[in-house]
């Protein structure tokens, strides 16, 4: 019903940057909140930020706050994660997540399928 689809991962150098994007398509009704989190190696997956899309409330953890911003462009139900300064533990795969209702059913949750961000020298 609802399909979610990153992209915009990748290797990079401590202090760059990358864009992560992940756009959902399929049979939606709405979506009330867009966020991304990630799991590195034998940890477990944590929330990375947040968006509401009504109104665009925006919630960080506090590793990234001040380097990673994320953003949403609604008519294409897409959110983006800017990551910035990067960081050799901000290696991970990331995961889109939306709080969506399809068209037939109820809310729930959604998840892209994962991209690898690798830090390193």
């Amino acid at each position: 019903q609802v399909r979610l689809v990153e992209s915009g991962g990748g290797l990079v150098q401590p202090g760059g940057s990358l864009r992560l994007s992940c756009a959902a398509s399929g049979s939606i009704y709405s979506i009330s909140a867009m966020g991304w989190y990630r799991q590195a190696p034998g940890k477990e997956r944590e929330l990375v930020a947040t968006i509401a899309t009504n109104g665009g409330s925006t919630n960080y953890i506090d590793s990234v706050k001040g380097r990673f911003t994320i953003s949403t462009e609604n008519a294409k139900n897409t959110v983006y994660l800017q990551m910035n300064s990067l960081k050799p533990e901000d290696t991970a795969v990331y995961y889109c997540n939306m709080r969506a209702t399809p068209i037939w059913g109820g809310p729930r949750d959604y998840w892209g399928q994962g991209t690898q961000v690798t830090v390193s020298s």
